[in-house]
């Protein structure tokens, strides 16, 4: 292991970013006990109460998996306890990584233990530290009028605004990543290669099935509780996909 991969690795690292990670952790338990107070309060009834948690709860843990992934991914350039903190707060899987190789590839390095120095490290933790944080920072002067806009609903008195936004995001993003992988099939010369375009695309399809099958049988069965664990087995289903695929292909 290299002297920096050592630094990022220090116990002075695991102490700054678990305490920050510990804090985070108790002001989360302590919204969960006013969030289930609050809730009884106004007359919820224990049952709908019991099933929020649960979902929210396979929501959290299952997908968790992907995000540990991350974090054994990006510790071997970065340590393990930067990766862990910013994956634990506020960073989301796709932000990180691709901030981080982007960042790298500015500063004229590969994302990899064998290149990082110190400076290049500050540069990559900044960089992805700064990007994120106006979501938090715009929250404190514009959540109140923004979220009485997506609660608003439209001219024809349909959907809101928060609904149509979110459909919105999510197709963008779908297309985003998706025409990524075309466009590097076409670029190629329409050379469709598993080690290439084909592996996301094919994982992303079977997520799609397993998301649809589980919609189905919730719908034929009338099992609603499935509905809380389709996501969150779909990324999974996904995940594992790709491993078996990237191993046989």
């Amino acid at each position: 292991m290299s002297s920096v991969i050592q630094q990022l690795s220090s116990p002075v690292m695991y102490l700054i970013c678990g305490v920050i990670v510990a804090f985070v952790a108790v002001v989360c338990v302590v919204f969960a006990v006013r969030a289930w107070r609050a809730g009884k309060a106004i007359g919820m009834d224990l049952a709908v109460l019991r099933r929020v948690v649960t979902a929210s709860a396979s929501f959290s843990v299952l997908p968790a998996v992907g995000i540990l992934l991350g974090v054994v991914a990006l510790s071997g350039a970065l340590g393990i306890p930067w990766p862990w903190l910013r994956l634990s707060v506020i960073g989301a899987l796709h932000y990180e990584t691709q901030v981080a190789e982007g960042a790298a590839e500015q500063v004229g390095i590969d994302l990899s233990a064998s290149q990082m120095t110190v400076s290049a490290f500050t540069t990559i933790a900044l960089l992805m530290s700064v990007c994120i944080m106006w979501g938090m920072v715009l929250n404190l002067f514009l959540n109140r009028k923004y979220t009485a806009r997506l609660a608003r609903p439209d001219a024809a008195g349909g959907a809101s605004f928060g609904d149509q936004a979110m459909t919105a995001m999510f197709i963008g993003l779908v297309s985003v990543y998706i025409g990524s992988y075309l466009g590097q099939w076409i670029s190629g010369g329409g050379r469709f290669t598993f080690s290439g375009s084909a592996l996301p695309l094919l994982t992303a399809l079977c997520a799609a099935a397993v998301m649809a099958l589980l919609t189905l049988i919730a719908e034929k069965l009338r099992w609603k509780w499935l509905e809380d664990f389709s996501l969150a087995l779909s990324m999974l289903a996904g995940m594992a996909c790709a491993a078996v695929l990237n191993q046989i292909l």
